[in-house]
C-alpha cells in the first residue's frame, strides 16, 4: 500500500502563487506515477498534472498548462505542484494520487489517495 500526505494549501489572491507537496510512503515502486487532482463540491474530480517517478515524464490538464509545474524529488518520494497565476477557478481541494499504472491513475482515476489540501483563490 502507498500512503500519501499533502501539504501547502491555503488562501491566495488571484494572480498569486502557491506550492503543494505530496510525500509518499509505503510501497512506492520506482515506476510509480504520481499526480495531482482537484475536486470542487458538486463537480467531477479533475486531473491536474502527473509525473512518472522513474523518467520524469509529465502531463498537464489544458486548464493549467503554462501556469502549473509538477516536479519530483525521488530521494524524498515527494512530488510538488508549483501553481502560478492562480485564478478563482483554481479553487478546489487538491488531492495527490499514486498508481504503478499511469493510465489507471490519469485516465481512470484509480489508485491510492491522500486526504487532500484546500486551495482557495480569492479575486
Amino acid at each position: 500500500a502507498v500512503q500519501l500526505a499533502e501539504s501547502g494549501g491555503g488562501s491566495v489572491q488571484a494572480g498569486g502563487s502557491a506550492r503543494l507537496s505530496c510525500a509518499a510512503s509505503g510501497t512506492v515502486y520506482r515506476s510509480t506515477c504520481l499526480g495531482w487532482f482537484r475536486k470542487v463540491p458538486g463537480q467531477e474530480r479533475e486531473g491536474v498534472a502527473f509525473i512518472y517517478m522513474d523518467n520524469g515524464t509529465t502531463g498537464y490538464a489544458d486548464s493549467v498548462k503554462g501556469r502549473f509545474t509538477i516536479s519530483k524529488d525521488n530521494a524524498k518520494n515527494t512530488i510538488y505542484l508549483q501553481m502560478n497565476s492562480l485564478k478563482p477557478d483554481d479553487t478546489a481541494r487538491y488531492y495527490c494520487g499514486a498508481n504503478p499504472s499511469p493510465q489507471r491513475l490519469w485516465q481512470a482515476g484509480l489508485g491510492y489517495w491522500g486526504q487532500g489540501t484546500q486551495v482557495t483563490v480569492s479575486s
